[in-house]
């Protein structure tokens, strides 16, 4: 597979602006997590704390994403999206303030992550759905989809990495500000794109009918309903590892915010792999075995990391770990964007959204309780053996699902058992 079918999304103009944009604007938010978890730590030493400062910040895209969503299928996304990413680099600006002051408190770090939360919780769906109308060609819609996770991932490889080397030079502040910096490129190429106007309806103003015309959809076809229940259950049973990070890098392996970084760094590399493995899929069809599939592997490699006390070891198994969480998502993403109709796009993507990120504080607020009680290692071994038993059950049910190489469905096909 050559490199230009796996980069044939970036022929569209507007994608490409996107993607160099929101590629710079990624690996200052990767290292600001990895500040604001360093942070958190070293203020208080406290695992119970990083799960309860994880939850706070994650629990506003539960809440809200479905509204969000309803306004993302009513009003302009574009500009929706050049407001998020305005008031995201706010919220970088003012961490910045406070660290390099020396005002930062724990109190502080709280209450600027429920703000990015709230942000996030309209950004996140909104981002997804406006997918679609940056590409003119909709067969390019599923490696523009793995694209973004390849970009993701890609940020995710080099963010950490500097972060760990920026937190041990010069602190956490830096962090948060060149964080505050990359947003300036995200919405650079937001204003240069030539978006054309999508076709809306503007008769309905009910906004709770809306929600439930969303929901009823949604899980009322049996695809979009056990992508978005396994998907749900990888990020609250699964993904809230990241939150326990620092308890492995410190207290397991013995190191500092360089190991930290390393270790956040080879999930970032597996996840580039298995991105870069999606891209070069030119069908959808067989995507659904993959999400089964790729949750089971994530799950592996959780229980093998869980129980490494060997800094290469726990490296590689981090990389594995990578490879089955972004191609369990970016797969699963795929699989909604295809079969959704236009006119619920958003609100199928405010549940995407809840299900990948909305649940994750209720994860990490678990996972931070766990740890506490019966330690870091046991707390992964309990996540990745309930993400191989929903990939199970998720995978016995594909033999129920239409088949997704004819990209539509009628509606007589959309079965609900």
């Amino acid at each position: 597979m050559g490199l230009e079918q796996i980069l044939r999304a970036l022929h569209h103009r507007n994608y490409r602006l996107f993607f160099g944009g929101q590629s710079i604007s990624l690996m200052g938010t990767w290292m600001q997590r990895i500040a604001m978890s360093w942070l958190v730590y070293r203020l208080t030493n406290s695992a119970l704390l990083l799960g309860v400062v994880g939850f706070v910040g994650q629990l506003p895209i539960f809440l809200v994403s479905p509204f969000a969503g309803v306004l993302a299928d009513k009003l302009n996304r574009h500009r929706l999206l050049v407001a998020t990413q305005t008031l995201a680099m706010m919220q970088a600006f003012a961490l910045t303030l406070l660290v390099l002051t020396g005002a930062i408190a724990v109190w502080h770090v709280v209450c600027l992550g429920i703000f990015l939360g709230f942000v996030d919780a309209f950004d996140l769906p909104i981002r997804q759905s406006f997918v679609v109308e940056m590409i003119e060609k909709r067969e390019d819609l599923g490696n523009a989809i793995a694209l973004n996770s390849s970009m993701v991932n890609g940020a995710r490889l080099v963010g950490p990495s500097l972060a760990g080397i920026l937190i041990a030079s010069v602190g956490e502040g830096m962090c948060f500000f060149l964080n505050g910096l990359s947003y300036l490129a995200v919405i650079a190429s937001l204003l240069a794109m030539k978006i054309n106007p999508r076709k809306m309806e503007t008769e309905r103003t009910d906004i709770l009918k809306d929600l439930k015309e969303g929901f009823t959809y949604a899980f009322g076809f049996m695809p979009i309903r056990s992508v978005l229940l396994l998907i749900t259950l990888v990020s609250l049973m699964g993904m809230p590892h990241t939150v326990l990070m620092p308890v492995f890098a410190r207290d397991i392996l013995h190191g500092d915010s360089h190991t930290l970084g390393f270790l956040m760094g080879a999930s970032g590399t597996g996840a580039l792999v298995g991105a870069f493995y999606l891209a070069s899929r030119g069908k959808v069809a067989g995507l659904e075995k993959w999400n089964a599939l790729a949750a089971a592997i994530f799950g592996i490699g959780l229980i093998a990391f869980s129980l490494s006390r060997f800094f290469w070891v726990s490296l590689f198994l981090m990389s594995v770990t990578g490879f089955g969480m972004i191609v369990q998502h970016a797969s699963g993403n795929t699989v909604l964007q295809t079969v959704v109709d236009e006119d619920k796009r958003g609100r199928t993507m405010s549940l995407f959204a809840m299900a990948f990120r909305g649940v994750a504080p209720f994860g990490s607020l678990l996972a931070g309780g766990l740890a506490s009680k019966i330690g870091a290692p046991n707390t992964l071994i309990i996540g990745g053996a309930s993400c191989i038993l929903g990939a199970l059950v998720f995978a016995s049910k594909l033999r129920k699902w239409p088949d997704l190489s004819s990209r539509r469905f009628d509606l007589s096909s959309r079965n609900t058992s």
